[in-house]
């Protein structure tokens, strides 16, 4: 170890000593603010036949070189990928050439020169002047073949980006898909809006907060956990369709599917509920799959998954009876539903003590005992109990079931969606019944937000709201098996 850290340590002090060297000279690559980069590699290599023999400025990172005596072969990497620049002394000149054989991977050139095809066929630019744009002091990791700690990809990411090209196509990739999303909801009529991070209230979702504070307020604020509340203010207000995409926080668990920093959609539609929802849902994912893919049908893990709209739908109620043999429509008490906890084996599952759980608790620790394992295929599960919907409308009929669904692709929930609650007085004792959970443990029991039962005296048309998680989204469509593959700079431990 001692060796390789003095190997190390030798190889950055030789890339400073050259930096110096080049300030002697007069050819500080730190001194330079500009560069006329005219094209990129793929300007040149998908135009070649008009691009033969013009010539271009091209720019990026040193990415190997083969020196042969008075001429040399490099590649460049720029945004799009890498071309080859043939580099010859009698052509940059013999102090350039001199120079340029100095340099190492990592640094950033900018060469100028005339598109040309070698005796192999690899498009080239035949080089008459390189320039070091800047010079890199921490070398490329270990024989530039990339950089596979996984922990240090997620640090330096970076690095990652300029090693591994695959992952610069995943983060592409996002970009895409998110400019898809908007492209899709912005062309059936809804507007994108924005609406604050920072609140008094920490309320629209089941979630622990991040707390801060306004120093210039003297006042306690939260970062959101979620965005339905104001957007539903909105619809109040007269928007009939609005979404935002943006940050939500959650301060809970990190895995392989959560980040306490996370992206999501919210999208709320007037006059619409739960089965609008639906389908929007899965015609959503499904265009940007067809978008970014070209096809409905991906492999995930390994696993090929079918994205084609329509998706599956089932009853929460139906699914735990399907894998678990229990059909809680024959459970008529909350007394009965807990016996049938301590037989089902999941009373360690509960989020509260048992003698506090009603049925609509037991229910949904079943399905998550039983059934979610099992939504491999795209499904939406449908009916939600009130006991934990508390911003749901209430099934027709029935005021013991929501009109809620959650959608589930491999097992994992992407989305979750209801037909809106509009009626301020059930509203309020929901929040009530919500306190009540806080006071008995449940540190992630919706807060109390009495200005949103204010606006919902005013009066909420019949609405329809959607909450989609982008990351897992992006995950899916990528093949990624971690949400921190996906989010270019995830939260993590700072090093010791």
């Amino acid at each position: 170890m001692a060796n390789e850290e003095l190997s190390l340590s030798e190889v950055l002090q030789i890339r400073r000593d050259k930096l110096d060297k080049l300030k002697e000279m007069g050819k500080n690559p730190f001194d330079i603010v500009k560069y006329n980069q005219t094209h990129h590699s793929k300007d040149i290599k998908d135009n070649f036949e008009a691009m033969e023999g013009k010539e271009v400025a091209i720019a990026g990172r040193l990415m190997s070189f083969r020196h042969m005596g008075k001429a040399s072969f490099t590649d460049i990497q720029d945004r799009y990928g890498r071309i080859q620049a043939y580099v010859k002394r009698d052509e940059v000149g013999e102090e350039d050439y001199d120079l340029f054989k100095t340099y190492d991977m990592g640094d950033i050139l900018g060469i100028e020169g005339t598109v040309f095809k070698t005796k192999t066929g690899e498009i080239s630019v035949h080089a008459t002047k390189v320039i070091l744009l800047c010079k890199s002091l921490q070398p490329l990791p270990e024989k530039w073949h990339g950089l596979k700690d996984t922990e240090l990809r997620y640090r330096q990411r970076y690095v990652d980006l300029i090693v591994n090209p695959e992952v610069k196509d995943t983060f592409l990739k996002r970009t895409q898909i998110i400019k898809e999303i908007r492209n899709y909801l912005d062309n059936i009529g809804y507007i994108e809006v924005e609406t604050p991070i920072l609140s008094t209230i920490a309320s629209g979702a089941a979630a622990r907060p991040f707390k801060t504070k306004s120093n210039a307020l003297d006042l306690d604020l939260y970062l959101r956990i979620a965005t339905e509340l104001y957007l539903k203010r909105l619809i109040v207000g007269g928007f009939e369709r609005v979404y935002e995409m943006g940050k939500d926080f959650r301060n809970e668990g990190i895995d392989i599917r959560h980040n306490p920093e996370f992206t999501m959609i919210e999208l709320y539609q007037a006059y619409a509920d739960y089965n609008d929802m639906m389908e929007l849902c899965e015609n959503l994912v499904a265009h940007c799959s067809m978008k970014v893919l070209g096809t409905t049908k991906i492999t995930y893990q390994g696993t090929e998954i079918d994205l084609t709209p329509p998706w599956k739908r089932i009853t929460m109620v139906d699914s735990v009876k399907q894998y678990s043999n229990v059909d809680f429509n024959e459970i008529k008490t909350d007394e009965a539903a807990r016996e049938m906890a301590k037989q089902l084996k999941i009373v360690d599952e509960l989020k509260k003590d048992l003698k506090d759980c009603t049925k609509g608790d037991i229910l949904n620790a079943a399905f998550e005992a039983f059934v979610e394992e099992h939504l491999i295929q795209p499904t939406f599960i449908i009916d939600y109990p009130v006991d934990i919907s508390p911003l749901t409308k209430q099934q027709p009929g029935d005021p013991t079931m929501t009109e809620r669904f959650e959608a589930f692709i491999f097992a994992r929930e992407i989305g979750n969606a209801y037909s809106e609650l509009n009626d301020p007085i059930i509203q309020k004792e929901r929040f009530d019944q919500q306190a009540n959970e806080k006071e008995l443990g449940d540190d992630e029991a919706y807060a109390t937000d009495d200005d949103f039962v204010n606006s919902l005296e005013v009066g909420m048309p019949p609405t329809g709201g959607m909450g989609i998680g982008i990351d897992r989204i992006v995950m899916f469509l990528t093949d990624a098996a971690s949400i921190r593959d996906v989010i270019l700079f995830p939260t993590m431990k700072p090093q010791a």
